[in-house]
């Protein structure tokens, strides 16, 4: 993955889940990383004068946990800070580095009831307050590097798991019931989602920050391969060792806003970066089980 030694990439949210992976490979690929905080957000484009980094990743989101349910920070986190970021890029952009200035982690969630084929330029109809804020998020960033002329893609992620991820949901509840031996309610199961492995995830993300694309475009970033939340379960569930009764399929209703759709479209990846995510779901968890045994194995 050329262009990264030596660069200056600034990422926002680097604490988070996805964020910590992105720092990781950033890392791994040579680049100096400059993490900027929620104490940098009043004052963005002095620090981003002093830092001068060459590419912005934006991962910093409100709204996945349910307990996040503030519209004002909603809109702030979401929709606002992606404008200022947008804007401090623009005034300090590196005109030497040949990728993108500004790549925004956006979410499949602003699709919201399009149905069908999944493609960037269909439809968007986000139902939700995170939906619909990510939304607006995307639209400032295109609308900023059109006006501004600085290069930024958008890469909307879907449901994306592995190590690190929030408690709470589905595969570190499946951890939770593994250590606790206890039963674990759950939906039905038959709604499917695109499960994509978050160190894929971050890849994908570097890979679409190192291209030389011109004009703004929102990229799905994704597998291309539906998997029932009930497969995906009970894939995990065997590797994990948790027996098939400890599993309560419509223990808990799917949600209202519950996404349908028959695929995702991938043209746009496959066309920029030669690359889909590889990892499957058994490997996946997996890899996730491997990191969580060394995590407690350390004294």
């Amino acid at each position: 993955m050329p262009g990264y030694e030596g660069a200056k990439a600034a990422v926002v949210g680097a604490t988070g889940f996805i964020g910590r992976w992105v720092v990781r490979k950033l890392v791994e690929q040579g680049a100096h990383v400059c993490r900027i905080g929620r104490e940098d957000a009043g004052n963005l484009e002095t620090v981003y004068r002093r830092l001068r980094p060459s590419i912005t990743f934006n991962l910093g989101g409100y709204g996945i946990d349910p307990a996040e349910r503030d519209e004002t920070a909603a809109y702030h986190v979401n929709a606002v800070l992606p404008r200022m970021l947008a804007e401090a890029v623009a005034a300090t952009r590196d005109p030497a580095w040949p990728g993108q200035h500004f790549v925004q982690a956006g979410s499949a969630v602003e699709y919201g009831d399009a149905g069908g084929n999944l493609r960037e330029d269909g439809p968007a109809r986000p139902a939700t307050l995170y939906a619909k804020s990510k939304w607006r998020g995307t639209q400032a960033v295109a609308e900023r590097s059109q006006a501004l002329g600085f290069r930024a893609i958008t890469a909307r992620l879907f449901t994306v798991y592995g190590p690190g991820e929030h408690a709470g949901r589905l595969l570190p509840s499946l951890f939770e019931a593994r250590r606790t031996h206890q039963a674990l309610d759950l939906s039905s199961g038959m709604q499917r989602r695109d499960f994509t492995y978050v160190e894929d995830v971050a890849e994908g993300l570097l890979k679409l920050g190192s291209i030389s694309q011109q004009d703004y475009m929102t990229v799905n970033l994704a597998t291309g391969r539906l998997t029932s939340v009930r497969m995906f379960v009970e894939i995990a569930a065997g590797i994990l060792g948790i027996p098939p009764e400890n599993l309560n399929f419509g223990g808990i209703p799917a949600s209202v806003h519950e996404m349908e759709h028959e695929g995702v479209a991938l043209d746009r990846l496959k066309r920029l970066t030669g690359w889909i995510p590889p990892t499957t779901i058994a490997e996946g968890v997996r890899k996730t089980l491997e990191t969580s045994l060394l995590k407690e194995a350390e004294p």
